[in-house]
C-alpha cells in the first residue's frame, strides 16, 4: 500500500490534514507528518524531519509526499538527497494541493491503487472545487417544471415547509448532513430558477433564496450519492430539525424619522417582550479599519488569516457556550451557522485568490470576500435571509479585528437602554445583562438573530424604530415597550406612571415565579425530588441558584483544561472548585472528572487520531492512560472536599474494573495527601456516570461499590440507539425517551433503590418537562437540568402523583418509539408535547 507523507510549515495544520484524510480513508493508510520545527509551536520545515517521516511511511512499497508552500518543497527535495538511490526510486514528490490532495490520495491508497494512480487522484483533488467556484451567473428562471442544469447523478425534489425557508439554522443542518457523505451534492431552486449551488456551502444555499413553499432539486453523484439523498430526504421530512415557532409579523417599511421631540413615541416592531425604562446608552460597534496593500509575503498573510480564523472560532464557541448556559442550547445554535462561515469555501476561496494572486493583505482580502457574499444576501427578496448579511458582516468584523488587533465589539459604561443602528448576534451575546436593561435598534426585525437572542436572554427589545432613534441624546430618558415595539422619548409623568404600573405588575409576576422556583420539588403524595443544575464554570453558579437550583448535579471540569497550552496546576484547580463550592453556599456539588477524548483533544496531551473517537480512548479510559492527569485532579478534589460538601463521579465508565482502577488511584492520592499532613474529607461520596449501555446492564454489580449513579442520557441514548447526536441523518433516533433507553434507566434506578442508593439524570433529558413524569415514575431521585429549565422542571414535579407517574412509566416501557412516549405524556398527563432538541 502507498504510504503518504504530509509536509507543512504548521504541525497543527499537518495534524488536521491527517485527521481529515484518515477519517475519509480509515486507519489502514499510513499517513506520516513532517509539520513545523522541533521547537513546539514553531513554524517552518525541516528536511531531516521529512526524511524520518518518509522512513515511517515506507512499508516496503512506495511513498507519496505532499507539501504546502515555499520551503516545504525545498525541504522535501533536500530530504531525498539524504536517501539512498534505491530509496529515492520509491518516493514521489507531488505538486497536488495539500488538503484535497491528501484526502483523495488516502482514499486511492486505501483501495490499493499503484503510486501513479494515487498521485493522479491527488492532483485531481481540486476538480470539484474548480467546478464549483468556476460556475457562471445563476441560470435565468425557466418554465415551471424544467430540469436544472445540474451535474449528472441521482436527483431528489423537495418542497420546503419551514416558515422562514432555509435560513441559517436549517441551512446549516443541510450542509452538515450533505458533508457527511462521499458525494457531490448540488442544489437548484426550481421555483426561482437560482442555482445550482453546492450543498456543502452555507452561503451557496442561502443565496438561492429558498423560501417556504419553494421546490428545490437536489442532485448527488459519487459513491454515497443515494445515501446522501436518503439522509437529506429524512432531514426535510423533519423540517430540517427546526422547532416550530410562532409566526412573526411582517416588517413594514419604516418611514424616515426626524430627531424625536420630548414625549414623542418611536414606533417599530416587537423584538422581545417586556417593559423597561432608563437612560439612552448609545452602543457603537467598533469597526476595525481595513489596511490596504500587502506585506509582500502571501504565505505569511495566509498564515495570519488562518490564525485569526482559529481565534474567532474560539470566540464564537465561547459565545455559544455562554448563551447555552443562559438561554438553552437551541438559542445558542444560532452560532453554529457562524462557525460554518469560517470554513466556507465561498469565503476562503476568494480570500485565498486575493492574497496569492492579487497581492492583498489578509484583512483586506477577507473583508472583500465577506462583503461580496453579504451583498448577495442583501440582494435577495426574502427579509429573513437579508438579515443574514448582518450575521456574516459581524463575523467578518471579528476576523478583521483579530488580524489588526482592534476590538470587535463595543461596551456599555453604565446601565441603560442600548441604542444602536443594529446589533449582530455577537454584539447581543456580549452585552452585560446588568447594564443592558433593554435594546432599541433603528434597523432590524423580529426575525433577526439578535432579536431571537434578546428574547432568549430575557432582554426587552424594540427593533426597526427608524433613523430618528440614533438622534436621541445620550442619557435621555426612554420608556421601551417590547410587546408593542415602541420607545417613548422623555415620557410625560402620566405616561411614565401608567407604564410604571404595568412594569410593577410584570415584576410581581416574575417575583412570584422566582419564589416558586426556590421552593422544594415535592410530588403531590410527598416524594421529594432533588432538582439541581448542570454548570460549566464558576460563572454559571449565580444563574443556577437564581433559577432555583438546590445544588449542582454536574460540574463539567473541562473549562479548566480546554483552550490553553498546559495542564492546570493542582492549586489552580482547587481555586476553581472552591469558587464553585463557595458560590453554592453549602448546597451539594457533584464534580465530574475530566471528560475529553480524541474528538476534543488537549493540545498539551497528544493522542493518536481515532477513526471513531466516541468509541475510543476518552473519559475514564484516557484518565487511566494518563495517571498524572487524574492524580492531580483528584488531589484538588480531595482538598476541596475537606471543606465543602463535594462528591465526585467518573465519566464514560463501561466496566467495573475501570471503576475499581479509578477508585484505587483515588485511594493512593488520599494516602499521599494524608502522609503530607494535608486535610482530606472523612468520607467522599464517589459515583459513576452511566453513559454506556454495558454499565447500565451491570448496575447490580456496580451498586455495592458506588455511592450513587448519574445517568448521562445524551451519550447513553447515542450508544443505545447507534445514533450520533450530532448527525442530522439519524437525529430522530437520538431521543432519550425511547423505550429502549427508558428500560436501561429503570434497570439502574431499581438497582440503586434496592441497595439504599440513589440514581439521578444529568443529561438533556432532565431539562425536558415532558420527560419528568416518566423519569420520576421510573424511580429517578435527582434531576440535574440546565439552569433556565429548572423552574419548569420543578413545577412539573409538583404536579405529579407518584402512583400515577409509575403507571405512566410502565405504559411508556410498552411502547415502541420516543414519539409515542411523548404523545402518551401529552395525552395522559396533559403536559404540552415538544420534540427533542436538535
Amino acid at each position: 500500500m502507498v504510504g503518504i507523507v504530509i509536509v507543512s510549515h504548521s504541525n497543527t495544520l499537518a495534524e488536521g490534514v491527517r485527521e481529515l484524510a484518515a477519517e475519509m480513508a480509515g486507519p489502514e493508510v499510513k499517513l506520516e507528518l513532517a509539520g513545523g520545527l522541533a521547537e513546539e509551536g514553531a513554524l517552518g520545515t525541516d528536511a531531516v524531519r521529512v526524511m524520518e517521516a518518509i522512513g515511517r511511511a515506507d512499508s516496503g512499497d512506495v511513498v507519496l509526499v505532499l507539501m504546502d508552500l515555499g520551503s516545504a518543497v525545498l525541504s522535501a527535495e533536500t530530504a531525498l538527497d539524504f536517501l539512498t538511490p534505491e530509496q529515492r526510486e520509491s518516493v514521489l514528490l507531488c505538486e497536488a494541493p495539500l488538503v484535497e490532495g491528501a484526502v483523495a490520495a488516502a482514499v486511492a491508497a486505501r483501495l490499493g491503487e499503484p503510486l501513479a494512480e494515487v498521485a493522479k487522484e491527488a492532483r485531481g483533488g481540486l476538480q470539484g472545487k474548480v467546478a464549483q467556484l468556476g460556475a457562471g451567473e445563476p441560470a435565468a428562471p425557466g418554465p415551471a417544471g424544467t430540469s436544472a442544469p445540474l451535474e449528472e447523478g441521482l436527483t431528489l425534489r423537495l418542497d420546503i415547509r419551514n416558515p422562514l425557508g432555509l435560513h441559517a439554522r436549517p441551512a446549516a443542518r443541510f450542509v452538515q448532513t450533505a458533508a457527511g457523505f462521499d458525494a457531490n451534492v448540488q442544489v437548484m431552486n426550481l421555483t426561482s430558477g437560482r442555482g445550482p449551488a453546492s450543498g456543502r456551502s452555507l452561503n451557496g444555499l442561502a443565496t438561492l433564496g429558498i423560501r417556504q413553499g419553494h421546490e428545490i432539486l437536489v442532485s448527488a453523484h459519487g459513491p454515497q450519492a443515494a445515501a446522501a439523498l436518503d439522509a437529506l430526504a429524512a432531514l426535510a421530512k423533519r423540517d430540517f430539525d427546526e422547532q416550530a415557532a410562532p409566526a412573526t409579523p411582517p416588517t413594514p417599511v419604516a418611514p424616515p424619522a426626524a430627531p424625536p421631540d420630548a414625549g414623542q413615541a418611536l414606533t417599530g416592531l416587537p423584538g422581545a417582550p417586556g417593559i423597561v425604562s432608563g437612560p439612552a446608552r448609545h452602543f457603537r460597534p467598533l469597526d476595525p479599519e481595513i489596511p490596504t496593500g500587502s506585506s509582500g509575503d502571501p504565505e505569511a498573510e495566509w498564515e495570519a488569516l488562518t490564525r485569526a480564523l482559529d481565534q474567532v472560532r474560539t470566540e464564537i464557541r465561547s459565545a455559544r457556550e455562554s448563551v447555552a448556559a443562559r438561554a438553552g442550547d437551541y438559542s445558542a445554535a444560532i452560532f453554529d451557522a457562524h462557525l460554518l462561515f469560517l470554513d466556507d469555501e465561498a469565503l476562503l476561496g476568494p480570500a485565498r485568490h486575493a492574497i496569492f494572486d492579487d497581492g492583498k493583505n489578509a484583512a483586506e482580502a477577507w473583508h472583500e470576500a465577506a462583503e461580496a457574499v453579504a451583498a448577495e444576501y442583501r440582494a435577495l427578496d426574502d427579509e429573513y435571509l437579508q438579515a443574514r448579511a448582518e450575521d456574516l458582516t459581524g463575523v467578518a468584523r471579528q476576523v478583521v479585528a483579530a488580524l489588526t488587533g482592534a476590538a470587535a465589539t463595543g461596551t456599555l459604561s453604565a446601565p441603560g437602554i442600548v441604542v444602536a443602528a443594529d446589533l449582530t448576534p455577537a454584539d447581543t451575546a456580549s452585552l452585560d445583562q446588568d447594564l443592558a436593561l433593554g435594546i432599541a435598534t433603528a434597523a432590524g426585525s423580529p426575525t433577526s438573530h439578535s432579536a431571537i437572542l434578546a428574547r432568549s436572554l430575557g432582554i426587552p427589545a424594540a427593533v426597526g424604530l427608524g433613523e430618528g432613534l440614533l438622534s436621541v441624546p445620550e442619557g435621555a430618558e426612554l420608556l421601551l415597550d417590547g410587546d408593542a415595539g415602541t420607545v417613548h422619548v422623555d415620557p410625560d409623568a402620566e405616561l411614565a406612571a401608567e407604564y410604571k404600573r404595568r412594569s410593577a405588575e410584570r415584576k410581581q409576576a416574575a417575583q412570584s415565579a422566582r419564589a416558586a422556583a426556590s421552593e422544594p420539588s415535592v410530588t403531590l403524595d410527598g416524594r421529594r425530588i432533588e432538582v439541581v443544575a448542570n454548570i460549566g464554570s464558576p460563572e454559571d453558579v449565580a444563574a443556577a441558584i437564581e433559577n432555583g437550583a438546590e445544588g449542582v448535579g454536574l460540574l463539567r471540569t473541562e473549562f479548566l483544561f480546554l483552550e490553553r497550552d498546559s495542564m492546570p496546576s493542582e492549586d489552580e484547580q482547587v481555586a476553581a472548585y472552591t469558587s464553585v463550592a463557595k458560590g453554592l453556599e453549602g448546597r451539594p456539588l457533584i464534580l465530574r472528572t475530566l471528560d475529553v477524548g480524541a474528538d476534543k483533544p488537549l493540545p498539551y496531551l497528544p493522542q493518536r487520531p481515532e477513526a471513531n473517537p466516541f468509541l475510543g480512548v476518552r473519559g475514564i479510559r484516557l484518565a487511566l492512560e494518563q495517571p498524572e492527569l487524574l492524580e492531580t485532579q483528584l488531589r484538588a478534589v480531595l482538598r476541596t472536599a475537606a471543606e465543602y460538601p463535594l462528591k465526585v463521579m467518573f465519566p464514560m465508565v463501561a466496566t467495573l474494573d475501570e471503576y475499581r482502577q479509578a477508585k484505587a488511584v483515588l485511594a493512593d492520592v488520599r494516602a499521599g495527601l494524608e502522609r503530607a499532613g494535608a486535610p482530606t474529607p472523612d468520607e467522599l461520596d464517589v459515583g459513576v456516570m452511566i453513559e454506556v449501555p454495558a454499565a447500565a446492564l451491570a448496575a447490580e454489580q456496580f451498586v455495592p461499590e458506588v455511592g450513587f449513579f448519574s445517568l448521562g442520557t445524551n451519550d447513553l441514548t447515542q450508544y443505545t440507539m447507534a445514533a450520533e447526536r450530532g448527525n442530522a441523518a439519524v437525529a430522530g433516533l437520538a431521543d432519550g425517551l425511547h423505550p429502549s433507553v427508558l428500560r436501561l434507566i429503570r434497570t439502574v434506578a431499581e438497582a440503586a433503590k434496592e441497595h439504599g442508593k440513589w440514581a439521578g439524570i444529568c443529561g438533556e433529558l432532565a431539562s425536558d418537562p415532558v420527560a419528568v413524569p416518566v423519569l420520576v415514575g421510573l424511580g429517578i431521585a435527582e434531576l440535574s437540568a440546565n439552569a433556565p429549565a429548572i423552574p419548569a422542571v420543578k413545577q412539573a414535579v409538583r404536579g405529579l402523583d407518584g402512583e400515577a407517574a409509575r403507571d405512566l412509566a410502565e405504559q411508556a416501557l410498552e411502547l415502541s418509539s420516543a414519539a409515542e412516549v411523548r404523545q402518551l405524556v401529552a395525552d395522559e398527563a396533559a403536559v404540552p408535547s415538544r420534540s427533542p432538541a436538535s
